[in-house]
């Protein structure tokens, strides 16, 4: 996939998330999303802080010491406290625009809008489109650079010794027994979410529930 391309998936997906953004109600807005600790609202707020150059990003790092997560999370949640309609807002103004934050390519920021999307859309039992290229594209993006071991910001599960078949698009990768499904529910699996394992099917998925099962 092109540059090109990336982008103009990137694009449609913010009008998508925005769209959906729009129309939930204060209560939907405060839902604890897929992401551990951050509401609905709060990756909302990360997803209108994609273009931060190195100034910003200096900045942010000085306001909220410590850790890249907690960079992250605490300079989700300070955006956080705008009035919704705003948020929604700040993401619709990043349509059109090629800027990324600094340090990531375009590859980083197409896999932040296709699962951040879910992170709002899946705990509130709402759908949000997830073309299944893409989805293909950014799982390749996550797992060929570490998959969770070196994505900070997400989750690590234990998806050591399995191969990963996509069901409708064509991609594959690893080695080791099956985990099979749609891109979309292999990309939020190997970016820490659980929610899409019942989607998932094979020898591999099986053994992977048993590993995550509680003790």
């Amino acid at each position: 996939m092109s540059d090109d391309d990336v982008w103009a998936v990137i694009d449609p997906q913010r009008r998508r998330t925005a769209d959906l953004l729009a129309g939930l109600s204060g209560e939907q807005w405060d839902h604890p999303s897929l992401c551990e600790g951050w509401t609905v609202r709060d990756v909302a707020a990360h997803l209108t802080l994609q273009q931060l150059g190195l100034g910003a990003a200096l900045l942010s790092g000085l306001r909220h010491p410590g850790g890249l997560n907690h960079v992250i999370l605490e300079s989700a949640r300070d955006r956080a406290r705008r009035p919704a309609d705003r948020l929604v807002a700040g993401i619709r103004a990043t349509v059109g625009s090629r800027r990324h934050n600094v340090g990531v390519t375009s590859l980083e920021t197409l896999t932040d809008i296709l699962v951040h999307g879910q992170d709002i859309a899946v705990p509130l039992g709402l759908e949000l489109e997830m073309p299944p290229e893409a989805a293909a594209v950014a799982a390749e993006r996550v797992r060929s650079t570490g998959g969770t071991r070196t994505a900070r910001v997400f989750r690590h599960l234990p998806l050591e010794g399995f191969r990963f078949v996509a069901t409708d698009v064509s991609w594959a990768a690893g080695e080791g027994p099956e985990i099979r499904g749609p891109a979309a529910a292999l990309l939020l699996l190997l970016t820490g979410r659980g929610a899409g394992l019942d989607r998932l099917t094979g020898d591999g998925a099986e053994m992977l529930r048993r590993r995550l099962a509680p003790a």
